[in-house]
């Protein structure tokens, strides 16, 4: 069968219909894979899931503490589950399940958190999950990751679903391209890819933050003669610290990027494993501040805050002088 990356190296795909993809993939010859959701098979992009898998399809409706609770049931009994929700709900009206029922349990649900950041745009803050990564980064034996293109994307899926132990996965709405065609630059959780090399800057990026990153660094060297690496540290928890010790010994300054509160996420992981290690060169955090968060589509609301190729160019200079 093919690969859905070398379907899409043509042109960019939403994540998530990567993620569909691949589900039904794995679902022709594997009866044990379950989806369970939330009203949300047309957001998560599984109505051509639910039409070929009648039978592996749960429906709980805007309920997301039962769809928690019967995802964990059906992990405890065996199967492969994938529980869908947006992110802002799944991470906050389903907190206590995620931490007891299923961590806590060690009941192998892959929480799929769609529609994150601020992917829901105008409407609002009600709708942005801008606290998922600082909530479960806190919760033991949960492995938390937002893959950045369509090829993080089909591998976080197969190797969720072949994995015994819970996983939540983070996913936005926009197409994305391919961060490389190396094939050399594979996918594991728990390991940061390098996408790009330089020796004066490094951007530490997570999610659909890693492509403003990429276009920074390209303008920065294209402009400013300023070489740097590009991270996609798709995976928060475990946080790849050798990479980050490697990174932190091999360039001039750090800036961290992400689709998340200042607070919690990203940033304030690899500043507390670099300060906690002697790091002492320039760092900066980029992401949405303690405030009432701006109104606009995800583009608009990336560029107000600095998350952008023109953003986080201007946020390097300043960093470097």
């Amino acid at each position: 069968m093919a690969s859905i990356v070398a379907e899409s190296i043509s042109g960019a795909r939403p994540n998530l219909e990567v993620f569909s993809a691949t589900l039904q993939q794995l679902a022709a010859t594997d009866r044990d894979i379950v989806v369970v959701t939330s009203d949300s098979r047309g957001s998560g992009k599984l109505v051509p899931f639910g039409k070929r898998f009648p039978q592996q399809i749960v429906e709980i409706g805007i309920a997301e503490q039962n769809l928690v609770g019967v995802s964990a049931g059906l992990a405890s009994a065996g199967k492969k589950t994938f529980a869908v929700s947006p992110a802002c709900f799944l991470t906050a009206r389903a907190l206590e399940q995620i931490k007891n029922d299923v961590a806590y349990s060690d009941n192998p649900v892959r929480l799929i958190g769609i529609s994150a950041g601020v992917s829901y745009g105008a409407l609002g803050s009600t709708h942005h999950s801008l606290h998922d990564f600082a909530a479960l980064r806190a919760i033991n034996n949960l492995i938390v990751a937002a893959p950045a293109d369509n090829f993080e994307t089909e591998q976080a899926i197969k190797q969720a679903a072949a994995a015994n132990h819970p996983i939540y996965l983070r996913f936005g709405k926009k197409n994305m391209p391919l961060l490389t065609t190396d094939p050399d630059n594979d996918f594991q959780f728990g390991k940061g890819r390098v996408i790009v090399k330089g020796r004066d800057l490094t951007f530490i990026a997570t999610g659909e933050t890693v492509h403003p990153a990429l276009d920074a660094a390209q303008q920065l060297r294209e402009t400013h003669g300023i070489e740097s690496t590009v991270i996609s540290m798709h995976t928060i928890k475990p946080l790849d610290t050798d990479l980050l010790q490697t990174t932190a010994g091999n360039t001039g300054a750090i800036i961290t990027v992400e689709e998340h509160s200042v607070f919690g996420g990203l940033g304030e992981a690899c500043a507390s494993y670099l300060l906690q290690n002697g790091y002492t060169k320039p760092f900066r955090i980029v992401g949405i501040p303690d405030e009432y968060t701006v109104t606009g589509s995800q583009t608009e609301i990336f560029r107000h805050y600095g998350i952008s190729k023109d953003g986080l160019t201007a946020t390097a200079l300043k960093l470097l002088r």
